[in-house]
C-alpha cells in the first residue's frame, strides 16, 4: 500500500534501487541535488541537471517535460552524501509560480514492480518558482524518504544559495541547468496565472498597501510548513519526526525590478560590548505591520536556530565523553593504578565544560530574544496580538484588512516562557482544523471529552471573532454549520452580537442549505474570473471573505455534502471562501479513505498544548499553544459590539 505523505512526514526505504516519479501540471526541469548531513550542498558535484545528468548513484532526466522518472541507486551514492533532493523548477516562458498550476504529484516506487512507496502532492505553493519536493535521506545506516515542499519565490539560484552555495556559484549553476534543458513545443506551455478574487476585485495597491512579497522558506517550519506550520493528516510514521507547519519565511531577496523597502527602524544604541537593545519593528517591510510580522519571522528563526545549536554542542560533549570512556576502558594500562578512575574524570570534566560553553551561549541568545519579544509583544496590532494585550481595549473597525492572523504561540522546552507568536498570511491559503479528538496527543487524551470539545469550539470562535474585528465592517461574513446543535455555548456570542452571516445551520436541510450557497459563490466568482469580468457577477453574490465554520463533522452530512464540502476545501481559498473545522478524524473514519486529502488540506492546530508542529529549517517540535481571552474577559463581547456597530453605521 502506498503511504500518502504530507509535508514534513517521512516513511522507510527498505530497498535500495527506486525510481523517483514525478506528475506536474505543467512542464518543469526536474533536478537531484546531493547534500552533507547538514543539508549543505558542498563540493564539485552536487546538481545533477540536463548538462550533466548522472553523479554517483543518481541520474537526472534531460529534458523539460509534465512527468519525469528519476533512477537511484542508493547503494551507489557515495559516502559522503546523507540527502539526496528532488527539486522541480518552472523554466522561463512558462508559468512564473506554482499557484498558478495544478499540484505536482512525487512518488518513490520499485522500479522492478512499479508499486509506489510513498507519494506526496505538493499543495499550498504560491509565488514560489522553484521547490525542493522530497528527499531521501540516511537516518541511523538506513534510508528514508521525506515530503519537503520547500518553495523558493527567486528561483533556482536561490535555493542552491540557501543550501550552502556561494551566490555566484549558485547562480551560474542555475543558469546552466536552465539553458541545457531540452525545451518543449511552445504549445506544451500554456498554462497563465489565473486571477485570485483579492487581486481582481479589489483596488490596485499602492506600494505603502502592497503585502510582502512570497517568503522563502524554511512548510513545514517545512515550519519542519509553522506554523505547516501543524500539518494536518495522520501521525508521522518511521522515526516519528514531527509532521511540519506550511509557513513560509518572509526574508526573501528582492529582485531588480522591484523598488527598494523602506529602510527598517535602527535598533537603539547599546553600551560598548553589549548587544544593540531591540527595537519593535526593526526588519525590512512596506508597514509597520509588515515589518512587526518579519521581526516575529526572525525572532522564529532564531530561536530554532540557537537551540538546534546547543542541542548539537550537547550531543557532541555527550559523543566525545562517550568515546573517550571507551578508550579509558579498553586500555590497559589504565586498570592498574588507578588511572583508570582518573581517565573517566578527565571525560566527564571535558563533558561538563562544553556544555556549560555552550549553555552560555544559549542564555545569552535566549536573552537577547526575551528582550526582544517584551518590546515586540507589546506593539503588535490586533490581528497579531493576544487577547490580553491593552491594544484591544482602543480597538476600533478598521479600514483595511490585515495582513496576518495570529493563530496561538509557539515554544520550545528550553526555554517554555518565550513565546513566539504563530503567524499566518492572510487571506489564508488553506483552511484550519481544530482537532478535537482524543487521540491526537496525550494532553487531549487526559482532558474530558466534554471539556476538550468544548475548548475547541471556544477557540474557534476566538478565531471568528478576531477575523470579524481586524477585518473591515463589510469585508468579512462568517457562516455556520452546528448540525446537531451542540455548540450552541460557544457560538452564544456571535449569535447575540448578530454577527453571523445567518443564523447557525442546524440539521441535514441545513447543512445542504449553507454548503449549496458556498458552493454557488465560489463556481460564480470563478467563472466571472475566467471570464475576466469579476465586475460582472450577480448583485445577490456577497464579494467579501466568507469563513465557514463546521462543527461535529460529520454529523448531518450526506455524501452529497462531503464532496461539496471537500470542493470548497480545494477551490475555496482561491476565491476567498475559507474553511473552519472542529472535528474529530477518527468519527470520520467511515469514509475511509475519501476524506485523506481533505485533512491533508487543512491545517491542524490543536485545543490544548501540543507539540505537533516543526520548523523548516533544524525540525524542532515545536509546542502549539492556543490563545483564547482570559477566564472572565469580556475582550469577545467588547470587539463584536464594535463590530456590530461598525455594521450598522455602514450599511446603506
Amino acid at each position: 500500500m502506498t503511504a500518502e505523505l504530507v509535508r514534513g512526514q517521512n516513511h522507510p526505504v527498505s530497498q535500495s534501487r527506486v525510481e523517483i516519479r514525478v506528475s506536474a501540471g505543467t512542464p518543469v526541469l526536474a533536478l537531484a541535488s546531493l547534500a552533507d548531513e547538514q543539508g549543505r550542498l558542498s563540493g564539485s558535484e552536487v546538481l545533477a541537471h540536463p548538462g550533466a545528468r548522472s553523479l554517483p548513484g543518481v541520474r537526472a532526466p534531460a529534458e523539460l517535460a509534465d512527468r519525469h522518472t528519476f533512477n537511484v541507486d542508493l547503494d551507489a551514492v557515495t559516502a559522503d552524501v546523507h540527502r539526496v533532493g528532488v527539486l522541480l523548477v518552472l523554466p522561463p516562458g512558462g508559468p512564473v509560480r506554482f499557484g498558478a498550476v495544478p499540484a505536482s504529484h512525487v512518488a518513490v516506487a520499485d522500479p522492478d514492480g512499479g508499486t509506489e512507496i510513498a507519494g506526496y502532492t505538493l499543495t499550498g505553493l504560491d509565488a514560489e518558482n522553484a521547490v525542493i519536493a522530497l528527499e531521501l535521506y540516511r537516518r541511523q545506516g538506513a534510508w528514508k524518504v521525506r515530503a519537503v515542499g520547500q518553495g523558493y519565490a527567486d528561483g533556482l539560484g536561490a535555493l542552491l544559495a540557501d543550501g550552502g552555495l556561494p551566490a555566484p556559484a549558485a547562480g551560474e549553476l542555475a543558469a546552466t541547468a536552465l539553458r541545457t534543458a531540452a525545451p518543449v513545443k511552445d504549445t506544451d506551455v500554456t498554462l497563465a496565472a489565473m486571477p485570485t478574487l483579492v487581486g481582481d476585485l479589489r483596488a490596485p495597491q499602492t506600494p505603502d498597501q502592497a503585502p510582502a512579497p512570497a517568503p522563502e522558506p524554511q512548510d513545514p517550519i517545512p515550519v519542519s510548513g509553522v506554523p505547516y506550520a501543524g500539518t494536518p493528516g495522520p501521525a508521522p510514521a518511521g522515526d516519528g519526526s514531527p509532521p511540519t507547519i506550511s509557513y513560509t519565511h518572509p526574508r526573501r531577496r528582492r529582485t531588480s525590478s522591484e523598488p527598494p523597502e523602506p529602510a527598517p527602524r535602527p535598533a537603539a544604541a547599546a553600551e560598548p560590548g553589549q548587544a544593540p537593545r531591540p527595537v519593535a519593528g526593526d526588519a525590512s517591510g512596506w508597514s509597520m505591520d509588515e515589518r512587526l510580522y518579519n521581526q516575529v519571522w526572525g525572532m522564529f528563526e532564531d530561536l530554532a536556530r540557537t537551540v538546534a545549536a546547543y542541542r548539537s554542542a550537547v550531543e557532541f560533549a555527550d559523543s566525545r565523553m562517550d568515546r573517550e570512556l571507551d578508550g579509558a576502558l579498553s586500555d590497559p594500562r589504565h586498570r592498574l593504578g588507578g588511572t583508570g578512575n582518573a581517565a573517566r574524570d578527565t571525560a566527564r570534566a571535558r563533558r561538563e565544560e562544553l556544555v556549560a560553553q555552550a549553555q552560555a551561549v544559549l542564555d545569552r541568545d535566549l536573552a537577547q530574544l526575551i528582550a526582544e519579544s517584551e518590546v515586540v509583544e507589546p506593539a503588535l496590532p490586533a490581528s497579531y496580538a493576544r487577547w490580553d494585550n491593552p491594544v484591544w481595549h482602543g480597538h476600533r473597525t478598521p479600514e483595511e484588512g490585515p495582513l496576518a492572523l495570529r493563530l496561538g504561540d509557539l515554544h520550545l522546552p528550553e526555554r517554555p516562557d518565550l513565546r513566539i507568536p504563530m503567524l499566518v498570511r492572510l487571506p489564508l491559503e488553506r483552511g484550519l482544523w481544530i482537532d478535537n479528538g482524543r487521540t491526537g496527543s496525550e494532553a487531549a487524551m487526559a482532558m474530558d471529552t466534554d471539556r476538550l470539545r468544548r475548548a475547541a469550539m471556544d477557540m474557534a470562535v476566538a478565531h471568528a471573532v478576531r477575523l470579524l474585528a481586524v477585518h473591515p465592517a463589510d469585508r468579512f461574513s462568517v457562516h455556520v454549520i452546528d448540525a446537531a446543535g451542540a455548540g450552541a455555548a460557544s457560538l452564544a456570542p456571535l449569535v447575540r452580537a448578530g454577527v453571523l452571516a445567518g443564523p447557525p445551520a442546524a440539521g441535514a436541510a441545513g447543512v445542504t442549505r449553507t454548503l449549496a450557497e458556498l458552493t454557488r459563490r465560489v463556481d460564480l466568482v470563478q467563472m466571472a474570473l475566467r471570464a475576466g469580468a469579476p465586475e460582472d457577477l450577480p448583485p445577490d453574490v456577497d464579494t467579501a471573505e466568507q469563513l465557514l465554520i463546521v462543527h461535529d463533522f460529520p454529523h448531518g452530512f450526506d455524501d452529497r455534502a462531503v464532496t461539496q464540502l471537500r470542493y470548497l476545501a480545494d477551490e475555496g481559498a482561491s476565491v476567498g471562501v475559507h474553511l473552519l473545522m472542529v472535528a474529530d478524524r477518527d468519527e470520520a473514519s467511515a469514509y475511509g479513505p475519501l476524506l485523506d486529502p481533505l485533512w491533508r488540506s487543512l491545517m491542524r492546530l490543536s485545543p490544548v498544548p501540543d507539540n505537533h508542529l516543526a520548523d523548516p529549517w533544524v525540525q524542532h517540535a515545536w509546542t502549539f499553544e492556543p490563545n483564547l481571552p482570559p477566564q472572565g474577559s469580556r475582550v469577545l463581547d467588547q470587539a463584536l459590539d464594535q463590530v456590530a456597530e461598525a455594521r450598522r453605521t455602514t450599511r446603506p
